[in-house]
């Protein structure tokens, strides 16, 4: 009789060691990634325009928006689902946005990065470009993470070309995935990036960076 094989013969193996996401600062050429705080959040409430969060979950409009928006980050940071960050322009040390890992999950060590928004003085610049370069070279090098994903609405034309331009694989839409800014029922499209996959990411993210 031939012997009973287990189904994961020949399927990759990583350690299974939990993860975890400590606050951390993030050092790029244009931007800084330090961890988001209620003191950032009356320069995130100046960078608020409607145009901003045309496909976000929700709208932020007023400091009171803003100041929630932090806290409920930082109840998810407490809790190790999240850790969000304010982003800092180096030259000027102005604050032009804000970014987090998401859905942290410790035991399957995966994380998504979003939650991402930035004022429009720093759109067509090198600073999304630099914080995903910064988020990603973290999450694979220094937290071991074997999977990274991203996602969008499924409408937003210009967040997907973004994320397509790092160079993220296309995973599918996620039919009537949740319902945003009010009651909007939004199909999300998402991406993501594997760990055995990095190294040509970053050699690709580095020649955009290179150019920029």
């Amino acid at each position: 009789m031939d012997p009973v094989l287990p189904t994961d013969v020949g399927v990759p193996r990583r350690e299974p060691v939990p993860l975890v996401v400590p606050p951390v600062t993030l050092e790029g050429r244009a931007v800084r990634l330090v961890p988001l705080s209620q003191e950032h959040v009356p320069a995130l409430t100046a960078l608020c325009e409607p145009e901003i969060f045309a496909h976000f979950s929700s709208v932020l409009r007023t400091r009171d928006d803003v100041q929630d928006y932090v806290i409920q980050a930082l109840m998810a940071s407490s809790r190790g689902t999240e850790q969000a960050f304010a982003i800092l322009e180096r030259a000027s040390g102005d604050v032009v946005g804000t970014t987090r890992y998401l859905d942290i999950s410790r035991y399957y060590r995966t994380l998504e990065i979003g939650s991402t928004w930035l004022g429009r003085r720093a759109w067509r610049t090198r600073v999304n470009t630099e914080c995903k370069f910064l988020l990603l070279t973290h999450a694979f090098e220094t937290l071991g993470v074997m999977r990274v994903q991203l996602k969008t609405d499924r409408r937003n034309v210009r967040s997907r070309a973004a994320i397509e331009r790092l160079g993220a694989t296309f995973e599918g839409i996620l039919r009537n995935h949740m319902l945003v800014r009010g009651g909007v029922v939004r199909d999300s499209a998402y991406y993501g990036f594997i760990d055995t996959e990095w190294p040509g990411v970053k050699a690709r993210l580095e020649g955009l960076l290179a150019r920029e």
